[in-house]
């Protein structure tokens, strides 16, 4: 094992400089204005999910609507959720949120879909979860060690996202007809 930093007076002394920046320190170790800029990605690809669930939630129909519109409602506050986490983040980095709606959907990793099929909404919303656990499993492992509060809050945010993917998946095993191609 590495022997630990140094003396409490020369973390004392480090603590001190730059005091403007808050928690980013001379021990932050990722590139901070790409961090800001991926997590606006992130930003924009939870805001157009927000958007996506709540389309399809409102727009469910049919005999098994209400069971599905039910999980896209609270996948839709669960994202939501993911959203303000990340916002939070990139404020304390030092950045600024990107809620610009012009420019949302083309800085998201998934897409907005206004499909009336229940089957199409629950595929399109389980493609849309793929590609967050795609997007974010990338991100965990970019920032590595190089930034570990914005890597463990992907962490988390990944793992619910492999939840939202098992539901939907396992709503598409009870809807009739819809793994068929």
């Amino acid at each position: 094992m590495a022997e630990f930093l140094t003396d409490i007076k020369e973390i004392r002394a480090r603590a001190r400089e730059e005091i403007d920046r808050g928690p980013i320190t001379s021990a932050y170790g990722g590139d901070l204005p790409r961090v800001i800029q991926v997590c606006n990605e992130a930003l924009a690809t939870e805001l157009v999910c927000v958007l996506r669930y709540k389309r399809h939630y409102y727009t469910a129909s049919g005999i098994h609507a209400g069971a599905v519109a039910a999980e896209f409602l609270e996948h839709a506050a669960e994202e939501q959720e993911h959203a303000d986490r990340i916002a939070q983040r990139i404020v304390q980095l030092g950045g600024e949120p990107d809620f610009n709606p012009d420019t949302l959907t083309a800085r998201s990793h998934a897409q907005y879909d206004d499909n009336l099929d229940l089957i199409e909404m629950v595929k399109e919303d389980l493609i849309a979860e793929r590609i967050a656990i795609a997007s974010y499993t990338e991100i965990v492992k970019w920032l590595g060690d190089d930034d570990v509060t914005t890597r463990r809050i992907f962490e988390d945010l990944l793992a619910q996202e492999e939840e939202h993917a098992d539901d939907l998946k396992s709503l598409l095993e009870r809807l009739p007809g819809a793994l068929k191609s």
